[in-house]
């Protein structure tokens, strides 16, 4: 497998969102993906959920950091994040909490964040204060953690891991 030329080990800013997701999705899938392990491509989940961001709140304009894309950012420096899922969940949080950070280190005065559940019409809403910075800066230092690991993380239990494109890799059905 070929590793990516980011080594987010060292680098600051080489952990992106997605970096973030898989950790607290499931930290063998983030060290999987550090390891050019990369079978999203063939997902219909993940291509789903590109058709569901491409066409929910068209008229946005995504925001490109380099390491990571945030979905969009609205005035007072609110980020937003499109979700496919039906179930809010933790780590959706915890990327846009990243996404406020990285904004936040480069100068910008982040208010919050909004995930947003078009197919249930839903948003959380992902606070941006001191307790949620730490939040952020320890699941960067968990992530590298992880990601510096000389062997795969432990596999959650089967129904954890039910939609995973990870899912063949792990579990070899």
């Amino acid at each position: 497998m070929k590793p990516i030329p980011i080594d987010p080990i060292r680098d600051d800013h080489g952990l992106g969102g997605v970096h973030i997701k898989y950790l607290r999705h499931c930290p063998r899938q983030l060290w999987l993906y550090m390891r050019g392990y990369r079978p999203e491509g063939g997902s219909d989940l993940v291509a789903f959920g590109e058709v569901v961001s491409e066409t929910t709140f068209t008229r946005r304009r995504d925001v490109d950091l380099g390491e990571a894309r945030i979905d969009w950012v609205t005035a007072g420096a609110v980020v937003h994040e499109t979700k496919s899922s039906r179930t809010p969940s933790p780590a959706h949080d915890a990327q846009v909490r990243h996404y406020c950070l990285l904004l936040e280190r480069r100068g910008v005065n982040v208010r919050g964040g909004i995930v947003h559940y078009p197919l249930i019409r839903r948003t959380t809403d992902v606070p941006w204060n001191e307790e949620a910075r730490e939040a952020a800066e320890t699941a960067e230092d968990e992530a590298r953690a992880v990601i510096a690991l000389g062997a795969a993380p432990e596999r959650q239990t089967r129904a954890a891991c039910r939609g995973c494109s990870y899912l063949d890799y792990c579990w070899g059905t």
